[in-house]
């Protein structure tokens, strides 16, 4: 399993070095040029060479490359002139929030969408798995932004329960009020639940399927324990891989819902970053999300890897183990 892990970490590392390049040609491909975006179109073309110089624009590109990611391992992502700040000090007051957010929306969703997902495989077919079928096929379909609209007139506007909002900005401020975060997490959790669920229920659909399972079954094993140690187990395998492309959702996921309940984060800040054309910013958080990507996929296959050590082993067979 040590050569498979060294394996997925060089490509891994590749992959990033690919997305580094990417991100660096797009900010070069900027209109116009870096330069009069961000000074402005009537930039005259002395401080337009002033600037150049002065953030080494004026060198080849490949000197510019690794100029570019020698501040990338110095932690400099840029700097936005529109905000008077540091993409970097920028993402580091504003990913708190993400993680309270849109971390506590996951932990929530996993609670019940896999014992969900399993619950409804054992009783598939039946009125209660059609049930709660159609009503996580109707959240999957649904546009977040409009549950959370939804959630907002019938619970604030309302029934006048929760405030429309969260709390002031900042995670101390968020978590001064903690009603206020009850509709987004509500809202982010109900869209993961119905994403996680249907995944959890196809793979533990299969993996009742399995020899094993009956064999378990047959010897006489409760039933709590053949769901919890057999079922539960094998069929992570197939909800991994969907945990670890995840990750950069603590980044992106929360755009919509940030906007909507007027939380400041990193999604929000995406979005005004789009709307003002500051492309440092965008460009910062974008290769933000393509390293959290890349780490995401990285931990899903070392999960895996985890759960079965047969994964990556030469002449392994299927993942079920028995």
């Amino acid at each position: 399993m040590s050569g498979f892990l060294l394996r997925r970490t060089g490509q891994a590392a590749g992959v990033l070095l690919g997305v580094t390049l990417v991100v660096f040609i797009l900010e070069r491909l900027t209109p116009g040029s870096l330069a009069h975006a961000i000074l402005g179109p009537r930039a005259d073309h002395q401080a337009v060479r002033a600037f150049d110089a002065a953030n080494g624009l004026d060198h080849p590109l490949p000197v510019q490359y690794l100029d570019y990611l020698w501040h990338l391992l110095h932690g400099d992502l840029g700097y936005s002139y529109r905000l008077n700040q540091s993409v970097g000090s920028l993402i580091a007051s504003q990913a708190p929030n993400d993680l309270i957010l849109v971390g506590l929306g996951f932990a929530l969703a996993l609670a019940i969408a896999l014992p969900l997902g399993i619950a409804q495989a054992v009783r598939r077919n039946r009125a209660g798995d059609q049930l709660v079928t159609a009503a996580t096929l109707a959240l999957y379909s649904m546009p977040s932004y409009w549950l959370a609209l939804l959630l907002i007139a019938a619970l604030s506007t309302g029934a006048h329960l929760l405030p429309p909002e969260a709390g002031p900005p900042g995670p101390a401020g968020i978590l001064s009020d903690p009603r206020g975060l009850v509709l987004p997490v509500l809202t982010l959790t109900l869209v993961n639940v119905a994403w996680f669920s249907r995944y959890m229920r196809s793979a533990a659909i299969e993996t009742l399927a399995e020899d094993y399972i009956r064999l378990a079954r047959a010897k006489g094993l409760p039933e709590r324990l053949v769901l919890s140690r057999h079922v539960l187990r094998n069929s992570l395998l197939a909800v991994v891989t969907l945990l670890g492309m995840s990750v950069p959702m603590l980044l992106t996921s929360g755009l919509v819902v940030e906007y909507v309940f007027n939380i400041p984060g990193v999604g929000l800040s995406y979005y005004v970053a789009a709307a003002n054309a500051d492309y440092p910013v965008e460009l910062g958080i974008t290769l933000l999300v393509g390293v959290a990507t890349v780490t995401g996929s990285l931990l899903a296959d070392v999960a895996y890897a985890l759960l079965d050590p047969r994964v990556g082993t030469p002449g392994a067979g299927s993942p079920k183990q028995p």
